[in-house]
Formats: C-alpha cells, sequence, structure tokens
C-alpha cells in the first residue's frame, strides 16, 4: 500500500507536476499519517481536551468571550441566546449553532455543573433529560463565576490570537481567577485519549491551593484532608473508599462509586416507604425510573412492590417494598446493584499541559499549574498596570510644569510659530508631556486643579513604587495570589448557597451478598429432572409424577430433585470435578431441556455422578471406585467458573462414584465392596479435607467399592431391598463388621440386596 498513488482529478493547471500533466505523486502512507495525525491534533487541542490553566475547551472559551463583549454581566440584562449564538458562530466558532448551543445551555444547567457559568433564563431542559427550548425562545448572561475567569482580561493578563478569518481576536487561554476545572470538572473523547474530571468544592479547592503555596511539595494525604473528594450537583453520597480516592489523585486515574441518597418514611401502622431525595451524577431520572419499571416487571426485583415520581423542584422517587417484613438495606442493596441509583464516575485527569500539550496530571499537578497561571496572570496585569501608571505620570509630569510656569507656557503657545517644539526645548520634557499641554483646557488652570493632579501623582506613583516591589518579590507575589484565592473562597464558601458541600460521604452498609443475590430471584419451587444420558431441566412444582415425564430415545431418568429457584444445583461428574448451576437459570420444562454438557464444561469421556441441592452448612463423603475418599464441606463445591473446580483426585481407569450427604449426629459409616464385603468404622476416622486423593475406606483384593452408608449406631444401619422391604440391624447385631477403616470386612449379612447397594 505505501507504494500506491494519490493522484489529484484532471483538470490542473500543471504547474507542479514534474512532466506537465498536473498529475502530482503522492506516497498514500505518507498522506495518510500527515492528514490523520493533523485531524488528531486539531480533535485534541480544538475540541475535546480542557486547558489545565482555565478549565475550559474553546467553545466554552468563545461563549464567555462573545458574552463579555455583549456586556452581559451578572447585573445586566438577559440577551436572547440566538445572539449569542449567532456572535460566537460568526466572529470565533466555524461550526454549526447546535453544538454552540449545546454548550452554551450544559453550562447553564444547575444539575449537570457544579457552579453554572451562564445563568439561563427560560427552559433549559431538566433532569429528566428534556430537551431545552430553541434559542430563540431562551435568554443568558453570565454568572459571578464566569466574571472571575475573565476578570482581567482586558488587562494584558493572558495572549489572543487571530479567529478563523482573522478579522478578530479572541483569547487563547482566559486569567481564570476561578478554579474551573475541578469545580466544574470536563469530559471528553479525542482521537485515542479521553478525558474525565469530576466537579469539587470550590472552597476546599482554595483550601487545598492555599495549603499548596505555603507547601509546594504537600504530600497528597494532605491535600485529601482539604479536598477529600468530587462534590457533585446532584448530591449523592460517595462510598468510594478512602484509599481509593487517594490512590486515584495521585496517579490521576481512577473512579468514585456515588449512591442515590435515601431514607425510610414511616407511614404507621408498620408501613414504611423508600424515598430517594438525590441521584446519583449524569443519571437522568426518568431513563432511571423507566430501566427500574423494567426490571420490576421482568420480575428481577422481588423485593420491591411499585416506584413513584412524587418530583417537584426537587427530587423525590418513592419506593414501595413488597411486604413489611423486607430489610430496607437489603431492599435498597439490591436496587443499588441492578439499576442507575448507583454508578461510578471515572477519574482521567488528561488535560492540555500549557495548552499545546495532553498529559495526565496529579491533583498536585492541576492546582499547581492553576496556581502557576494565576501568578502569570497577576505578572502581566502588573506590568500592564504599571505601564499604564507610567504613562499617565509622564501627562501628569507635563502638567505640574505647566502649572509651575504658566506664563511662559502661554507666552510661547501665543507667540511661538512652533510651540511643541519650543515647549520641549524650553522645558525639557518629553513629546507626549508637551502634546498635554498642548491639549490642556484653560478651564483646568485654576487653583484647585493644581492640588489634585499633584494628589494624583503622589498616589500613582507611591502604587507604582508598590507594583514595582511586587514584581520584584515572588514572596509578595504569592501572598497577593493567596489572597486573590481566598476573596474567591469568600464568594463561593460553603457558608453560602452555591458552595455548600452537596455530595456527603460513607462507607456502603455491610450486607450478605448471597442475602442480595437470592432476594434478587422469585422464590418458587421447581423440580431438577436430570436424564441418564445427561439431559437436564427444571420443572414448576414439587408435586411431579416421576412416570408422566417424557425423554428423548433409549434416554430415561436418573435423578428428579426438589429445589427453589433461589437454591444453587451442585454436580460431581466421574472426573472428580463439581459444578455449579444456580436453578433459576435452568432450562425450563418445555421439550427434554439442554445438555449438561452444553450449561458446564465437562469432559466428552466424563459423566454425572451426582447432583443435589447446597447446603449452607452440608457435608458430603466423596469416594473414587478404588476406595480412596473422604469428607468435604459443600461450600469448597461451590465454583463460579463453567470448568467447574477439582476436588478429587483420580487416575484413570479410576473414577468417581460416590457423593452422599453426612446425616447430621451420624456417628459410624458401613461400605461395601463389589466382592460384598462390609465393614462398619466410626466415622470420625474419615479426613475433612478441601481436595485430593483421600484415604482408603476399604481394602480389596479384587473389584473396588460398590456403596456407602452413613448412620447412627443407636438407631442402626438399614437398607432396601428389591421389592422395597426394609430391613434394619441393631449395634449388636453389626458386632462382626465392626473394625478399623481400610480393614477387608466381611461377607454382607443375609438378605443384602443383590446389586450391593444400601437403597436395593
Amino acid at each position: 500500500m505505501g507504494n500506491d498513488l494519490i493522484q489529484p482529478p484532471a483538470g490542473g493547471n500543471g504547474s507542479d507536476g514534474g512532466d506537465g500533466s498536473g498529475v502530482v505523486p503522492i506516497d498514500l502512507t505518507v498522506a495518510l499519517e500527515e492528514r490523520y495525525l493533523a485531524y488528531a491534533l486539531s480533535t485534541i487541542m480544538g475540541r475535546a481536551l480542557p486547558d489545565v490553566r482555565d478549565g475550559m475547551k474553546p467553545v466554552h472559551r468563545r461563549i464567555l468571550h462573545a458574552m463579555r463583549l455583549l456586556r452581559l454581566n451578572p447585573d445586566a440584562a438577559f440577551a436572547k441566546c440566538a445572539r449569542i449564538v449567532g456572535d460566537v458562530m460568526g466572529k470565533y466558532h466555524p461550526h454549526g449553532d447546535a453544538s454552540i448551543y449545546d454548550a452554551l445551555v450544559r453550562l447553564s444547567q444547575d444539575f449537570a455543573v457544579r457552579y453554572p457559568l451562564v445563568d439561563g433564563q427560560g427552559n433549559f431542559g431538566n433532569i429528566d433529560g428534556d430537551n431545552p427550548a430553541a434559542m430563540r425562545y431562551t435568554e443568558a448572561r453570565m454568572t459571578r463565576a464566569a466574571t472571575a475567569l475573565l476578570d482581567g482580561i482586558t488587562e494584558d493578563a493572558v495572549d489572543f490570537r487571530a479567529t478563523y478569518n482573522e478579522e478578530d481576536e479572541e483569547p487563547i487561554v482566559l486569567p481564570g481567577g476561578f478554579p474551573n476545572l475541578l469545580a466544574n470538572g470536563a469530559a471528553g473523547i479525542a482521537v485515542g485519549m479521553a478525558t474525565n474530571i469530576p466537579p469539587h468544592n470550590v472552597d476546599e479547592l482554595c483550601e487545598g491551593a492555599l495549603h499548596l503555596i505555603k507547601h509546594p511539595n504537600a504530600s497528597f494525604e494532605k491535600l485529601a484532608e482539604f479536598i477529600p473528594g468530587p462534590d457533585f450537583p446532584t448530591g449523592g453520597v460517595c462510598v468510594e473508599s478512602a484509599e481509593s480516592m487517594l490512590t486515584a489523585y495521585r496517579t490521576g486515574r481512577g473512579g468514585f462509586r456515588t449512591r442515590a441518597r435515601w431514607e425510610k418514611e414511616d407511614l404507621g401502622r408498620g408501613q414504611w416507604q423508600i424515598v430517594v431525595t438525590e441521584i446519583p451524577y449524569q443519571v437522568q431520572k426518568s431513563k432511571l425510573i423507566e430501566k427500574t419499571a423494567e426490571l420490576l416487571l421482568a420480575r428481577k426485583l422481588p423485593l420491591l412492590a411499585d416506584i413513584r415520581d412524587e418530583s417537584a423542584e426537587d427530587i423525590r422517587l418513592v419506593l414501595e417494598p413488597k411486604s413489611r417484613s423486607v430489610e430496607p438495606d437489603l431492599l435498597m442493596e439490591q436496587l443499588f446493584r441492578a439499576t442507575e441509583l448507583e454508578n461510578r464516575f471515572p477519574l482521567n485527569m488528561n488535560v492540555l499541559d500549557g495548552g499545546r500539550v495532553p498529559k495526565v496530571m496529579d491533583l498536585r499537578a492541576v492546582l499547581r499549574a492553576w496556581l502557576e497561571h494565576r501568578k502569570d496572570v497577576l505578572q502581566r496585569r502588573s506590568s500592564h498596570r504599571l505601564a499604564v501608571i507610567e504613562k499617565r505620570l509622564e501627562v501628569l509630569g507635563g502638567y505640574l510644569v505647566a502649572y509651575l510656569n504658566i506664563d511662559e507656557v502661554i507666552r510661547i503657545i501665543r507667540f511661538e510659530d512652533h510651540p511643541k517644539e519650543a515647549l520641549i526645548k524650553r522645558f525639557e520634557i518629553t513629546d507626549v508631556q508637551a502634546e498635554a499641554i498642548l491639549n490642556l483646557r484653560l478651564r483646568r488652570l485654576h487653583k484647585l486643579e493644581e492640588v489634585e493632579i499633584r494628589a494624583e501623582n503622589d498616589a500613582l506613583s507611591e502604587e507604582k513604587a508598590g507594583i514595582e516591589a511586587l514584581l520584584a518579590d515572588e514572596d509578595k507575589q504569592w501572598k497577593t495570589i493567596a489572597w486573590e484565592v481566598g476573596e474567591t473562597r469568600k464568594l463561593f464558601g460553603k457558608n453560602t448557597e452555591i458552595g455548600a458541600r452537596r455530595t456527603t460521604f460513607a462507607q456502603a452498609a455491610e450486607v450478605d451478598m448471597e442475602a442480595v443475590a437470592q432476594a434478587a430471584i422469585e422464590r418458587e419451587p421447581v423440580t431438577v429432572v436430570i436424564s441418564q444420558k445427561g439431559w437436564l431441566r427444571a420443572l414448576k412444582g414439587h408435586s411431579i409424577d416421576p412416570a408422566t415425564l417424557t425423554f428423548k430415545e433409549d434416554d430415561r431418568l436418573k435423578q428428579a430433585i426438589p429445589a427453589q429457584t433461589t437454591d444453587r444445583l451442585l454436580l460431581l461428574s466421574t472426573s472428580g470435578r463439581a459444578y455449579t448451576l444456580p436453578v433459576d437459570r435452568l432450562p425450563g420444562g418445555r421439550g427434554h431441556g439442554e445438555p449438561l454438557r452444553i450449561l458446564v464444561e465437562m469432559e466428552s469421556d466424563a459423566d454425572l455422578v451426582a447432583g443435589f441441592v447446597h447446603v449452607p452448612d452440608g457435608k458430603r463423603l466423596i469416594a473414587s471406585t478404588l476406595g480412596n475418599g473422604f469428607i468435604v464441606p459443600e461450600s469448597e463445591l461451590l465454583s463460579n467458573q463453567k470448568k467447574g473446580k477439582q476436588l478429587l483426585n483420580v487416575t484413570s481407569p479410576a473414577e468417581a462414584l460416590i457423593c452422599v450427604a453426612v446425616p447430621e449426629g451420624a456417628t459410624h459409616l458401613a461400605s461395601v465392596g463389589e466382592n460384598r464385603k462390609m465393614l462398619v468404622f466410626p466415622l470420625s476416622q474419615m479426613p475433612e479435607m478441601a481436595r485430593g486423593k483421600g484415604v482408603r475406606i476399604q481394602k480389596f483384593k479384587d473389584g473396588g467399592i460398590k456403596d456407602v452408608s452413613l448412620f447412627t449406631m443407636e438407631e442402626g444401619l438399614t437398607w432396601t431391598d428389591s421389592a422395597a422391604r426394609e430391613h434394619r440391624r441393631t449395634a449388636e447385631e453389626l458386632t462382626e463388621y465392626m473394625g478399623e477403616r481400610a480393614q477387608a470386612g466381611r461377607m454382607v449379612p443375609k438378605g443384602f440386596p443383590r446389586n450391593g447397594r444400601f437403597a436395593g
């Protein structure tokens, strides 16, 4: 592909072609790289990533600049948004009006921006996700936060550049008297990179910045004392751990888990309901209710009866429990896991450092960059003010010369052909001073005016000395910046309505996750049917007649297991692996079900030994055909993986054969081999293990084990023959079979089933 050529369309003038044909050969790979790189840089720098200094993207910066020129200050009248958008699009931002208006609208939404930069009048949308009115119907002006960002822009605080058509100028960056990047956050997707910064509390940011001025190398742990975490416009409760948030701020990457704020409302007579008053940031209330209702109809929220929206100006979502016996914490934990009542806001502080270089910065670096920008702005504003003062002092010096020599000045003006040059030569003044004297009105020559000029000259001289001392002393500059930050903190402090912290911090309640998972499933009785060939299905109810079950040709019933949809089905294969299947996810009773090998990754040469419902405190005795086995807690059989979990180690041709429950209070074990010899020994001789080969249960010269039975010696050993008759042997009758584990045993008693099994 690198050797392919791009040829411009026919019709060129041929001035660039080597052969006069107008065809210019271009390497396709180079052309694509150059053009895509240009596009990527344009997207990164001109659209997606904010500047670390003022926290703004070009479109937002241009909107505020246009509003400043329209004099839309907080105390001024509103102007139509169409007028603002028109100015921005025509002068600064050559893109569609929809994108500009969308950006303008978002800057005014108090549920989207922590400290709105635009004060909107009219319909600017809502938290339900409804669209704003058209720009011809809405009006806007700037807020105090916006004017703080622009403060000093006319005093040479920042550089300007030509607009796209070079007819006007626009600021490259705003002076940034307001910590906008961290206060309002940012989000954007560029080419190969993205940014996502949550909003924070300005009072806390200013406090952290003041500490950083005094201690430039302050630790992240110390900064976290001032800035504990984000402060979202919609409030909520941040349940992210302090360690996780500290890591996120240290690296510039991480996330914050936020939950809705709720409270239990007592209705009397034991009745209650949950009221949600704040929802997580960037969650649309209407979609939240809609998705929750869908889960409710799908019966995936069995603890919830209904959800209602009773919101007016404030959010009020009412959640009705299924019954008064439901635990509120359990209900909310289920909703947090299933709905957007809990979400995670990612942190990726990828910003333009100095307006040029994309870089992931940590919290300290971002605050430092803002403070360094404020220092640069202070120096530039001071230098600008110094130049203005020096120019005015020069003019005032000329005025004082005129007042001291008024008669001579008047004579020169009246009789000299070139009074300006004569004044310069006579009084050794500058061209500017001479011009000022010539432009001086006669009415200003009275004595009082001279006193005022001397007072102004003294005041400006004092101010000049102060500015020169400021520019020469870095410590004074930082003290001035600290004072400015303190003023910003007063303006947006926590004691103000807009500055009060909205998001609080808490630890997520410790709730039994298994109970939550069970609560998410509606409890119904089912019967799990397993066929000999490994087909599995779940039929509703427990009153299933095995005679009515149908199977595939040459297949029949292996097991019918009563269960509940909240149970977990445990399976043991002949390879010694255990598998776990949630009963609610088993195939339904239509048809013949599904093959077991589709549901779990069972070996092709393995078969099913047994299936049973998990009992949390239960234990099982498992053994191989060779007679090796051990007791294992059922909790050790649980596995979240489709490939299961290896429990009993067996080597071919040996296989897992026995998997029986250990009855509560069982004291002895009876085993029968293929040689029809039976051994009874205390169950305490069997070890309890999590996995392994096990120990020998009974010794065999030929063959292996056939079956085992666990029983209480007081009740005796029972078995059932082929005619379904029950046989019992008391402790005295079992004396001759008693022994130690791994002994050979004696021939089975008279009447023992010919198939060698205790179940007949």
